[in-house]
């Protein structure tokens, strides 16, 4: 297994949103997953706009579905922290480890029962009052940056 953290994305839904996740990867030197179908092409001019020249720095793997990817994660022995609003662990609360996969939803949809229960960990960002989320990309800032400080 490689050690190195990575993001996962399930089904993203918007290219800006991609785009800059890519680039914040880029920058970490962390490595990301597509689990596609996402909701534009991958080529579209709007993950390049967010992305800018970073995309070529990306270490971007794309998985046709679900279930290629959980196949490929088994055989890599790694971990999958998965970050929901129906989790109830703060992600600060809980202890990442080197190979940890960190799985973001659809924007406008989240991931599946099937999906959800597939996690071997589920955290949440804690939030004021009835706020429902917070925007994917910042949420992935977040989360990979906490995972980033415990492990270095």
């Amino acid at each position: 297994m490689n050690g190195r953290l990575r993001i996962a994305l399930y089904q993203p839904d918007i290219a800006g949103n991609t785009g800059t996740i890519l680039r914040l990867a880029a920058c970490l030197g962390l490595g990301v997953d597509i689990i596609e179908p996402a909701g534009f092409p991958l080529s579209d001019k709007a993950l390049k706009r967010a992305g800018m020249d970073y995309l070529e720095m990306a270490a971007l793997t794309r998985h046709l579905d679900w279930n290629t990817f959980e196949d490929w994660r088994k055989e890599d022995g790694r971990r999958l922290v998965l970050l929901s609003t129906r989790a109830t662990t703060p992600y600060t609360s809980f202890s990442f480890a080197d190979g940890d996969i960190l799985l973001f939803g659809r924007e406008s949809a989240g991931v599946p029962d099937p999906v959800h229960q597939a996690a071997d960990a589920r955290l949440t960002i804690p939030m004021q009052g009835t706020a429902r989320s917070i925007n994917v990309a910042l949420s992935v800032a977040m989360v990979a940056g906490e995972a980033i400080r415990q492990l270095e």
